[in-house]
């Protein structure tokens, strides 16, 4: 269009609006930069995503020091070197060592649905389902809550094969007696953060799509570095290697975690 205005041609092609899921109409008066729903101009509108590498990006000093006053960090650091300590003693090897981590992560994803399924007030934006918007009723985060459960698991169970399947090495031999404490450790720690969580959620108006997507942000760095320890290093070198790794990825993600959900940040659905 002429005088620097803004030319959307898909959008008056039957393109749902990228934030709302608005599809133009012929008898839609409004530019035609402009979405007649929630009045934001198609071509400057910025993805979830970028918003949140952006407000990453900017916000590292802040984050650092959110995590000094975050009782939560220490009380994870050492839930984790607890954890370490247990495995060290029960003499798990690295392998074993990342079922432990695959423990822990399920209990992530456990604490995660049930503080989606607590949430009273949240919000939708960005988030959508089958190319439709969801909306904002206690349906949509059942559905979502459902939605993840069967995703996550499913991944972990591909994850699971992976750790306790190798046609080169017997399966994991750890015994109840290492597993166990370190994952009632884990357990009791994020129960904690759960409980903590799941208050402040109610004190504001979280993006359920954010809750969604959290997770799975946290245990992929967590997952690698153990991973990347397994297959190409041995010993107990590397048992303090990668744990240590892992503590630090796990720390971050966490300060991540918090103050995304503090600033109120959205995120498309990826999982």
């Amino acid at each position: 269009m002429a005088g620097g205005e803004l030319s959307d041609a898909p959008y008056l092609q039957g393109k749902p609006c990228p934030k709302c899921g608005y599809v133009r109409k012929a008898t839609d008066t409004n530019p035609e930069w402009q979405c007649p729903k929630c009045q934001i101009a198609y071509a400057k509108y910025r993805p979830a995503s970028a918003q949140l590498a952006s407000r990453l990006v900017t916000g590292g000093r802040e984050m650092a020091a959110e995590a000094k006053a975050d009782r939560s960090v220490y009380v994870l650091i050492a839930a984790n070197v607890l954890a370490l300590l247990i495995a060290w003693l029960t003499s798990m090897s690295l392998r074993e060592l990342m079922l432990v981590y695959w423990i822990q992560s399920v209990i992530i994803g456990i604490t995660s649905a049930i503080r989606i399924l607590n949430l009273e007030r949240f919000s939708t934006e960005g988030l959508m389902m089958n190319n439709q918007p969801v909306s904002e009723d206690p349906g949509s985060k059942v559905k979502v809550a459902g939605f993840f459960v069967l995703h996550y698991g499913f991944f972990h169970f591909v994850y699971l094969m992976f750790v306790t399947v190798d046609v080169k090495d017997a399966a994991p031999g750890g015994s109840a007696a290492g597993y166990l404490p370190c994952a009632l450790v884990f357990a009791a720690n994020h129960g904690y953060s759960m409980l903590q969580n799941i208050r402040r959620d109610a004190a504001g108006k979280p993006n359920l799509g954010t809750l969604m997507f959290l997770p799975y942000a946290r245990i992929f760095p967590m997952h690698l570095t153990i991973v990347i320890g397994g297959l190409f290093f041995g010993g107990a070198g590397a048992f303090a290697l990668f744990g240590a790794l892992k503590v630090g990825a796990d720390v971050v993600m966490h300060t991540i975690e918090h103050h995304v959900l503090a600033k109120g940040s959205v995120l498309p659905p990826s999982a």
